[in-house]
């Protein structure tokens, strides 16, 4: 019985599946889970530097002993050093991932297309497998880890003083309306252009070509342009964003300070959290804008592929 499960098992796994995150299920699943553990241990130790690093500089007064001063720097190296090794060792798991996945696709598109190599198989193999494959690596596990770090960090700057956290969390909002927007011209961009070099591809190996492939390649171009100054403009309008956060939480944290509200130790903790918001949150941007794409691409691929591998 126990055999007959496995060798179905290896038959649908010679299936390109229907859907992305069953292909990503397919060929990772118990990796996304330890990538998964990683990435909440990662977000974990995310806010005790923060924490560490306020309680620095409100130590740091005159005639304040040093060796509690000592302590902090050593336990604050620490938690820094334990974050960013846990990171190091999720991110090269990532790529190992990544590249088995990419791995497999590739033997996938060779097996469909071994007895009828075309331009479009070429493509396949060489621009559109890398992509979509290596999405994988980060499908699950880089959501829950950069929305843990905004959990985390955006819980511990709302304990911390809950004036300024409301000023940073407003910052965040004008950015769920842009990227879906962008994301969606980017979309239909990216479809036009796999299905151009396709084009190119196929005529490039038949010879079969409806008109000059300089046509077509002038086409890719425009595509690419316009494909970058939609997503270089959605990242100027992220970054003007987080600027004007950073100048608002140090005018209503000098305020504060000026007022006896809080401590000069929150603010910095508060300019520091906001960059360590900015990082997790622009990848949560990046994560959604390449699940869109690789969505895109890889119906396409599958299509092109109609069968078993």
């Amino acid at each position: 019985m126990l055999a007959i499960l496995e060798r179905t098992r290896r038959v649908a796994l010679r299936e390109p599946p229907a859907q992305l995150m069953r292909f990503v299920w397919h060929v990772s699943g118990k990796h996304q889970v330890i990538l998964c553990v990683l990435s909440a241990m990662v977000f974990l130790l995310a806010t005790l530097p923060l924490e560490l690093q306020r309680r620095l500089v409100n130590q740091a007064t005159v005639g304040a002993p040093f060796e509690p001063l000592l302590w902090l720097a050593g336990l604050y190296l620490a938690a820094a050093m334990a974050e960013g090794g846990t990171k190091f060792v999720m991110n090269v798991y990532r790529g190992w991932v990544g590249e088995k996945a990419v791995r497999w696709l590739r033997r996938c598109i060779d097996r469909r297309v071994a007895d009828k190599p075309d331009g479009t198989s070429a493509s396949m193999m060489l621009s559109e497998a890398e992509p979509v494959a290596g999405f994988v690596a980060v499908s699950v596990s880089e959501p829950v880890l950069q929305i843990g770090l905004l959990g985390s960090v955006l819980g511990y700057l709302l304990f911390l003083q809950p004036k300024m956290a409301a000023v940073s969390i407003l910052i965040l909002v004008p950015q769920t309306v842009l990227v879906p927007f962008v994301q969606r011209a980017v979309n239909e961009r990216i479809a036009k252009r796999i299905a151009v070099t396709r084009e190119i591809g196929a005529g490039l190996v038949t010879g079969k070509k409806r008109g000059p492939l300089s046509i077509l390649i002038n086409r890719v171009f425009d595509l690419n342009f316009t494909i970058y100054k939609l997503k270089y403009g959605l990242n100027f309008s992220m970054n003007a964003l987080h600027h004007v956060g950073t100048a608002a939480v140090l005018g209503v944290g000098g305020w504060l300070v000026v007022n006896g509200q809080t401590e000069i130790g929150t603010v910095v903790a508060f300019v520091t959290g906001l960059a360590k918001v900015r990082d997790p949150w622009s990848d949560v941007i990046n994560w959604f804008r390449d699940l869109s794409a690789t969505k895109t691409r890889y119906k396409l691929l599958a299509k092109a592929l109609g069968g078993a591998c």
